[in-house]
């Protein structure tokens, strides 16, 4: 039995009250906060590199590199919630 059989089944059970949105909110979430980490890991990568080829301009990378992130977190927050109140419907 693959993988894809057995949530179409639970997806199909009339007594887990599930629903294929529930199961996209969950995945919609999962990928949201994988999206974020590899984002945030790319600004930080950047950040090391860019502090290495200038030194000089270090306090000014950290700061926008920090802004950055924060924006970053801030819609994957969004798109977590998201997800999660689709499943939560």
């Amino acid at each position: 039995m693959s993988l894809m059989s057995i949530m179409l089944q639970v997806t199909n059970d009339a007594a887990t009250n599930f629903s294929m949105s529930h199961l996209g909110g969950a995945i919609g979430a999962g990928l949201a906060a994988i999206g974020a980490g590899i984002g945030i890991g790319q600004i930080g990568r950047g950040a090391v590199e860019s502090i290495a080829r200038q030194p000089e301009a270090a306090n000014d990378i950290r700061a926008n590199m920090i802004l950055t992130a924060a924006f970053v977190e801030g819609v994957a927050l969004f798109a977590v919630i998201a997800g999660i109140l689709a499943v939560l419907k």
